[in-house]
């Protein structure tokens, strides 16, 4: 049987850094890694610059951009479609929630404001986003009058939004879970719902279902606010808050700096060795971007930033290559 495990490593940053922050996002285009939004103050959004970071040349850039800019938001979601990046909802400096989408052409750095309003999904924050070929797929948190389990999906070739079927009160509203697709499926991983929780749920895109799943092996404490990917079969989790701070999102929680892997097939969860005594381990943490990458020929995990145990904005980056053998 394979056993997968995984290896850190820090990269260098070269160029014009963004400097530290977190509740922003990153997506990947080939070998190319878009930051936008986040915090180094708490609740503040630091700018609207499109920051780029080539993982050939290990340099940060600012990209030269066109159109409609997002203003600037903190708790806000990035994913890409081919070399299209969407970039959906979060908060403004005055803390209303957003929930203009937006896409960002890598091709000729043009930005472009798609919906808002009453078109597409409620307003909202440190939600969750992930993609396949086709649609971006929007699920959770804070909504305007409290945390959200609502589904949506937005078809890039259509340009329309589809709301999905609701999951009921089986999953709570929730904020920070993890969010990809596997297996024809939009998988939902724990989240904070009032407490951090460790229930795994999916949406079966072609019966149009859910399902609660029981996991097995190894799983996992309550967590919410790590960063995931999928890799193969194995949606990966590492890190994220554990136990929440008394002083909201103003103050650090107790972060983990574990590394797991859920197999999508067996459902069994396994803790994965990443070498924690390493000079290049990220340590715990939490409200990071991340985003699933690949470098030469590994393919992995990205993370960049996030919160610290102190409460202090990071601006380091990781790469978790991931192999089986």
């Amino acid at each position: 049987m394979a056993i997968l495990h995984g290896s850190w490593v820090k990269l260098d940053q070269r160029g014009i850094l963004q400097g530290a922050r977190s509740s922003h996002a990153i997506a990947v285009v080939g070998q190319k890694v878009y930051a936008f939004g986040g915090e180094f103050e708490p609740r503040v959004p630091v700018d609207n610059k499109l920051h780029v970071y080539d993982l050939d040349t290990l340099a940060w850039s600012v990209a030269d951009v066109s159109g409609n800019t997002p203003p600037p938001r903190v708790g806000v979601t990035m994913a890409a479609v081919g070399e299209t990046i969407y970039v959906f909802g979060g908060r403004d400096a005055e803390r209303n929630e957003l929930n203009e989408l937006y896409s960002f052409d890598t091709k000729t750095n043009n930005w472009a404001l798609i919906s808002s309003g009453d078109i597409g999904p409620p307003n909202r924050s440190y939600h969750s986003m992930t993609a396949d070929d086709r649609n971006v797929y929007v699920f959770g948190d804070c909504g305007v009058a409290g945390r959200l389990n609502d589904l949506w999906a937005f078809d890039v070739v259509d340009g329309k939004w589809a709301e999905l079927p609701s999951p009921g009160e089986s999953c709570k509203g929730r904020g920070g879970p993890g969010l990809t697709v596997a297996q024809g499926k939009i998988w939902v991983v724990y989240g904070f719902a009032g407490m951090e929780v460790d229930d795994v749920h999916f949406f079966n895109l072609a019966q149009k279902t859910w399902a609660q799943v029981e996991t097995s092996g190894l799983k996992p404490t309550a967590r919410s606010v790590f960063s995931t990917c999928l890799i193969g079969k194995h949606i990966i989790v590492y890190g994220g808050e554990i136990d929440p701070s008394d002083q909201g999102h103003m103050g650090a929680g107790q972060f983990s700096g574990e590394l797991y892997a859920l197999d999508t097939e067996t459902l069994s969860w396994t803790r994965l060795d990443d070498k924690v005594d390493s000079g290049d381990h990220p340590g715990p943490r939490g409200w990071c971007a991340f985003a699933g990458a690949s470098r030469g020929s590994q393919e992995g995990l990205l993370v960049y930033g996030g919160n610290s145990p102190s409460n202090d904005r990071l601006d380091d980056i990781f790469f978790l290559a991931l192999a089986q053998n």
